[in-house]
């Protein structure tokens, strides 16, 4: 028997600690601040350009394209440049780009309204852009210089990709929870340009490593150390890495990226708009990848593509039956489909990665798979899809992605994966459509049968498992096409709304969007406002208020709907209304779906885009009352409850006029965040929520704020006990440079 090796002596030990330290906190850090610059640069350009879906788009492909250039130099910068050459560059990089620190966009403004894209990227490219360029390859440099560091494992940096998007995962977590509420824009920028000193030292750090000569037996061209277990695809690292290899690795990124932003668009419409849940499957899908690139996997890579056919199953049923009403039970299958495909697509990238030569030419491709993904979901799906089926395609897609068998199968073993796929395909759809009538135990033991046959009998076959699900999504899908009383169904940039009409003795005209119900008409009394602006409610006791003034009212509105407010016009008044979405105006504007609009006696115009900035482009005339509307579904207009915009509300008020905010929201209480606005200004506010009692269909409690200079300008409204002062609770005002929706989340 040998005798054991001697103990590697401490010193050795301690450098071996010390560098793999070095590297692993500056990934970490790099990616932390790579994906917390992002919503903070978001908030600092939101109030100059308006809530417009456009800003944030741009923004987001400027991110993307900004991620695959940092790639694309990391890649080009390692074929090129020698070690010490990449060094010098990245280093000279990082101190050019200091001297660009704090962010800021303080002094820049628009030129003008019609095109503030072209001047939106021009900032974005001379402040935000340099520093995310330069994080944007730090990790794939730092794992190449890894690789020369003389490290044990250095010919397997592949690990320090996990560490890297635990970095971007916590920051999603810490910016909301931790940052923002505490700190103004100008406060977390100057707290990020400090963790970007940080970071440039122990990049600094990092590069003494790597500074000095390396032997010619750490510079390794070798495959990981597992090459023969996870590396089927390239046997040699002087191998040219083929084209179909390159289209893999795009393929298996692109997959679960399109799923992440159709799931996170599907959950946050469909089943439940909580304020921030977005959150949750950008986490996962970034946890997958840690998962999956760790040194040694927590969840095997054969569990995991045992697990995603069942769960798969699971979700497309739940699709099928159209289960959203409990979106409590619905969410967590919607995210596990997430995360095992995630799991799955990621496993295969650990699986097929190349040997270090090629790791910058890996990661560019999988950032083309990234931004593809993104491409798909916010350009292609709104314009091509009037409903979230982009969903279901990546659904489709995920069972592409799973592992091809190597051998060919013979016309008869074709026959018989026919037979089962039609078989299981049978099977998902009677249970699926008839799973609301089912006994729950008879319908739990069939599901669980059905998981196991669809495990045992396609899970080996990808092309018939996307067959198979696909058929029963496109059932779903020409289901929901065919739904009964569906009047318009439309989608844009800005949600997905569609027009019902339900009732058998009295009909209505619903409007919804995803989830959320935004206003209804009844048939047989159209002139009554229903919904939210009930005549016995908050909003008909605003209006019975103002009286006085009725027919000669200069009335506001922000948030158009479907122009309910519109039926307390009278003739002689002149209202405008204020609305983003195009297809909205389009859809309140046409008989054949709500007359609240084309029916007013009153003068009406309607202002296309954000309602703050046209707000201020107004001189004249000054409005008796403003009513803003905009605020009762998930993605709040920020923008619009801050101490900037309060004061762009009473420079267009009239002497003696009132602000009417409609602040009825599932999740987030409202109040505190004006009653700061209206207790900083030294305003007079009331709040209201109604109606009591019985209600009939479509007669919903609403809760309204109004806000007026002087208590004398609602002497009408405070005498009446239905109006309460407002609650008074430690809540800083709102600005354009400081907002926290954690602070007022109701849990």
């Amino acid at each position: 028997m040998p005798p054991p090796p001697p103990p590697v002596p401490l010193p050795v030990r301690a450098r071996s600690f010390a560098l793999v330290g070095t590297f692993t906190a500056s990934v970490f850090l790099s990616a932390f601040l790579l994906f917390l610059v992002q919503p903070m640069f978001g908030k600092m350009v939101l109030p100059l350009l308006g809530g417009s879906p456009a800003v944030w788009n741009t923004c987001m492909l400027f991110f993307q394209a900004a991620l695959l250039g940092g790639y694309l130099y990391a890649h080009v910068s390692t074929q090129k440049l020698g070690v010490r050459a990449q060094v010098g560059v990245h280093v000279g990089l990082l101190a050019v780009t200091a001297l660009l620190l704090p962010i800021s966009v303080a002094g820049r403004s628009p030129e003008g309204s019609d095109a503030p894209i072209p001047w939106l990227l021009g900032t974005m490219l001379l402040t935000v852009g340099p520093p995310f360029f330069v994080l944007a390859g730090t990790g794939p440099l730092l794992q190449r210089w890894f690789a020369h560091s003389g490290h044990k494992n250095a010919a397997d940096p592949y690990p320090l990709y996990a560490a890297s998007n635990l970095g971007s995962m916590l920051s999603l977590f810490a910016y909301p929870a931790l940052m923002e509420p505490r700190m103004r824009l100008a406060g977390q920028s100057a707290a990020w340009a400090v963790g970007f000193g940080a970071l440039a030292l122990l990049i600094a750090g990092a590069a003494a490593w790597v500074w000095r000569p390396i032997p010619p037996s750490i510079e390794s061209d070798a495959a990981p150390a597992d090459a023969d277990s996870r590396t089927p695809a390239l046997t040699h690292s002087r191998t040219a890495v083929p084209w179909r290899e390159r289209g893999i690795w795009t393929f298996l990124a692109f997959v679960p990226s399109a799923m992440l932003l159709a799931l996170t668009t599907y959950i946050t419409t469909d089943l439940s708009p909580v304020p921030l849940l977005w959150v949750l499957p950008l986490a996962l899908y970034l946890l997958t990848f840690t998962l999956a690139f760790a040194r040694r996997p927590p969840l095997p890579h054969e569990h995991m593509l045992w697990l995603q056919p069942p769960v798969l199953m699971v979700v497309v049923l739940l699709l099928l039956s159209g289960f959203v009403e409990e979106a409590v039970a619905a969410i967590p299958v919607h995210l596990a489909g997430l995360f095992v495909t995630g799991m799955v697509c990621h496993g295969e990238l650990a699986r097929r990665r190349p040997a270090v030569r090629h790791l910058t030419e890996f990661y560019l491709w999988i950032s083309v798979g990234g931004v593809l993904g993104g491409i798909f979901n916010v350009l292609v799906a709104p314009v091509v899809f009037n409903n979230v089926y982009e969903y279901a395609l990546s659904i489709g897609l995920a069972c592409l992605a799973r592992p091809w068998p190597q051998e060919r199968q013979g016309w008869k073993g074709q026959a018989m994966m026919a037979v089962r796929t039609v078989a299981v395909t049978g099977a998902l759809l009677y249970i699926g459509a008839n799973s609301k009538e089912m006994n729950p135990g008879l319908l739990m033991a069939s599901a669980a049968a059905l998981m196991l046959l669809l495990t045992l009998a396609l899970s080996r076959t990808p092309l018939w498992l996307a067959l198979c699900l696909g058929t029963v999504m496109m059932y779903s899908t020409v289901k929901a096409i065919r739904e009964p009383g569906v009047l318009l169904a439309e989608r844009s940039f800005y949600g997905r709304f569609k027009v019902v009409e339900f009732g058998i003795i009295e009909r209505f005209h619903v409007l919804r969007h995803g989830s959320t119900l935004h206003g209804a008409q009844s048939l047989m009394r159209p002139r009554d406002p229903i919904t939210y602006y009930l005549p016995h409610g908050p909003v008909g006791q605003i209006f019975a208020a103002t009286a006085p003034r009725a027919g000669r009212r200069k009335v506001a509105v922000v948030g158009l709907g479907t122009g309910t407010t519109a039926a307390y016009a009278r003739a002689g008044e002149e209202w405008t209304f204020y609305e983003i979405d195009p297809h909205v105006v389009k859809m309140a504007t046409d008989r054949r779906y709500f007359t609240y609009l084309p029916d007013s006696p009153a003068k009406t115009r309607i202002e296309l885009g954000d309602a703050r900035l046209s707000l201020a482009r107004e001189s004249e005339p000054k409005f008796d009352m403003i009513v803003l509307d905009a605020f009762s579904s998930d993605a709040i207009p920020v923008h619009l409850l801050t101490r900037e915009a309060m004061g762009t509300y009473l420079d267009r008020l009239a002497p003696g006029g009132v602000i009417a905010i409609h602040i009825s929201n599932r999740y987030l209480d409202l109040e505190p965040v004006v009653a700061a606005l209206v207790r900083e200004r030294g305003l007079a506010g009331r709040v209201s929520s109604g109606p009591d009692g019985k209600r009939k269909r479509y007669e919903s409690i609403a809760t309204w704020i109004t806000v007026a200079r002087t208590d004398q300008d609602l002497v009408i409204i405070a005498a009446d006990r239905r109006w309460e002062p407002l609650t008074v609770r430690r809540v800083p005002p709102w600005t354009d440079d400081y907002s926290s929706l954690l602070s007022v989340f109701e849990w």
